[in-house]
């Protein structure tokens, strides 16, 4: 599904901060990315979805076999790329219904479908906020206006189940959470994942992956990754922290 060979990025500013990336995710699989501050973990979720603050001087990204390098964040959005924001924006005015209903139709417009019937819509939000313990009043509230930071990532993984993409980046989505709002986002996400879709997670803890089952454990430090394995990485870097990987 994802294959990026050798990926080198900078910021606007000229410094690098990805150092030839090289990883492979495959329809089914679920990949976790940890690694100490400043190792490139969000830029590199950025990369992959297209962010503009970003410029890829080398290497390739392949999504479904097609490079998406020259692609615009939202062509690769309509392609079924997914990236929830570490802090996501408040948008007053627009309701996290009316939010959804767009980017959904949107996508649906990108890909040559007309608009979801507004009773398929409807029933298709009460399946994903019951799943998600999402009142009602809940979807007429501004988009992450007021929302304290556990709202704002339901909110997340909530618009992740609607949109149905075929990767899912997810940045951070256990910062700031407890753990009954850990307990639910990771609910989301094993609803949400199955056979013909992916998930990569970016962390910095291994908390989430009590909840969460990753099938690759990636650590990347200094813009590279160094070691990759199963989820006994992650209790060993829980463990052990990141020192004895960077000696």
């Amino acid at each position: 599904m994802l294959k990026i060979n050798n990926l080198h990025a900078k910021i606007e500013d000229g410094v690098e901060i990805l150092k030839g990336i090289n990883l492979e995710i495959k329809p089914g699989e679920v990949h976790a990315i940890m690694g100490p501050n400043g190792a490139g973990k969000s830029t590199l979720s950025s990369v992959i979805a297209g962010k503009e603050d970003y410029e890829v001087t080398d290497g390739e990204i392949l999504f479904e076999g097609e490079d998406i390098i020259e692609d615009a964040p939202e062509e690769r959005a309509h392609k079924g790329i997914f990236l929830s924001f570490q802090y996501p924006v408040e948008i007053p005015g627009v309701t996290v219904t009316n939010f959804i209903k767009a980017a959904l139709n949107e996508t649906r417009k990108a890909n040559g479908l007309e608009d979801m019937p507004a009773k398929e819509m409807l029933a298709l939000v009460r399946e994903k906020s019951e799943l998600l313990g999402i009142k009602k009043d809940f979807l007429s509230r501004s988009l992450n206006e007021g929302f304290s930071g556990g709202e704002k990532k339901r909110n997340e993984i909530f618009q992740m189940m609607m949109l149905n993409p075929k990767l899912a980046i997810l940045d951070e989505t256990d910062s700031g959470l407890d753990i009954d709002a850990l307990r639910i986002v990771a609910d989301g996400v094993n609803a949400f994942k199955n056979e013909g879709n992916a998930v990569l997670l970016i962390t910095h803890y291994q908390r989430l992956l009590n909840y969460i089952q990753p099938d690759f454990v990636h650590v990347l430090a200094d813009g590279k990754i160094i070691k990759t394995g199963d989820k006994s990485l992650a209790l060993e870097l829980e463990e052990k922290g990141y020192d004895w990987l960077l000696k």
